[in-house]
């Protein structure tokens, strides 16, 4: 019981971050916040507003995906070289066109220039890999996993609020909200300091780990088949979590704006527990158990449509998108400093290929029966923590 305590004890937070970690953690809060003044109702407002198909969604979202897998490896590369600072400015610089081209698109096709640019994933090998050199080591679970909260915490209202917006405003009020945000974040980020990664300073064991012999490593390997799986999972489903709340159980978008909030509050809430017992046991340890999250919210969200049995669904359901900083945290020490974040870039790239169609599979199962994409999401996420569990380490 005293073990569990400290798990939850949240003193530890005020040590975790310096400067500028603080930094990276208002911007991304920032930033974050404009992204979910319309990432969740997105598929909600193509649906409704534009009449897209759930095919073509899935599509849209297939489109982000390859971007990110594409961009990610790349990432880790430049990385390695450049100014770290730099590569995260450029990341949310990068976002800014994308609510532009969503502001005046009128069908699928034209939304597709502006789903490309949102899938722009430059931010996160580099975002873990300054984390990883600059935090201690007795902590480091805790301190990617805090500083990525950032993230769903900028989402805990702007759903929300987004939702609101559209439903008075129009999306395209959403959409410059969502622009203006990003150009904040970017702005933040220049306050940053610059991080060079070693290279003078590497063992004699570094200067033989080759960026080809890392990809040799047969655990790498197994993190990344384990890492694809996982996010062929979650971005199967995720994408019609707003639409299903819309078509079976007919909560408009303002309600279904609400839910999202509980979703990214309870991930920014979870981040603190999963990072503690990432710390405290084993770091897979922590993964394994937001995936069980996963699978038992899912189920809770299939079978109840009332409000407040949502909001505790949607609540836990939010642990899936610390999936990222929680592989990183496996990943990252594991790496010379001269290539660490390449090789937080392996897994990510590898998740994002194999989801790069997942959500067009999910589109597939939606047409079928709108239960089939969370009904693969309870099984494969509870089969996934059970490996995790037992084999991953």
């Amino acid at each position: 019981m005293t073990r569990w305590r400290s798990v939850l004890d949240l003193r530890f937070l005020f040590d975790l971050m310096d400067r500028d970690l603080k930094l990276i953690f208002l911007a991304n809060l920032v930033g974050s916040f404009g992204d979910g003044l319309y990432a969740f109702i997105m598929p909600y407002y193509l649906k409704n507003s534009l009449g897209v198909s759930p095919v073509a969604i899935g599509i849209l979202y297939a489109t982000t995906n390859i971007v990110a897998a594409s961009t990610l490896l790349a990432s880790g590369v430049f990385g390695d070289r450049l100014d770290r600072k730099k590569i995260l400015v450029l990341g949310w610089l990068l976002w800014v066109p994308a609510p532009l081209f969503f502001t005046f698109g009128r069908d699928w096709t034209q939304m597709l220039p502006g789903m490309a640019f949102w899938g722009v994933f430059l931010g996160p090998p580099v975002n873990a890999a300054y984390i990883i050199t600059v935090a201690k080591k007795e902590k480091l679970t805790s301190t990617l996993a805090v500083v990525s909260s950032a993230f769903p915490l900028g989402y805990v209202f702007s759903p929300a609020i987004g939702g609101y917006l559209a439903g008075t405003l129009g999306m395209q009020v959403v959409f410059f909200s969502a622009f203006v945000f990003y150009s904040l974040a970017a702005i933040t980020l220049l306050l940053v300091k610059s991080q060079m990664p070693k290279r003078n300073e590497q063992t004699d064991p570094e200067k033989q780990s080759s960026r080809l012999g890392l990809l040799r490593n047969w655990r790498l390997l197994v993190m990344s088949v384990f890492f694809a799986f996982v996010m062929f999972t979650l971005l199967l489903f995720r994408p019609f979590v707003a639409t299903f709340l819309a078509d079976a159980y007919g909560y408009g978008g303002f309600e279904i704006g609400v839910l999202g909030s509980f979703s990214f509050f309870g991930s920014a809430v979870l981040a603190v527990a999963l990072g503690r017992i990432g710390d405290r046991f084993k770091k897979p340890y922590a993964l394994a158990t937001a995936l069980v999250l996963v699978g038992l919210s899912l189920l809770v969200f299939l079978l109840f449509g009332n409000f407040s049995v949502l909001v505790i669904a949607q609540f836990f359901l939010g642990a899936g998108y610390l999936s990222w900083p929680l592989m990183s945290a496996i990943v990252g020490p594991r790496a010379p400093e001269s290539a660490r974040a390449f090789l937080v870039a392996v897994p990510l790239t590898a998740g994002m290929f194999a989801s790069t169609f997942a959500p067009y599979v999910g589109g597939v199962l939606y047409e079928l029966s709108p239960a089939y994409p969370f009904v693969f999401g309870i099984i494969a996420s509870l089969s996934l923590a059970a490996f995790a569990f037992a084999r991953l380490d």
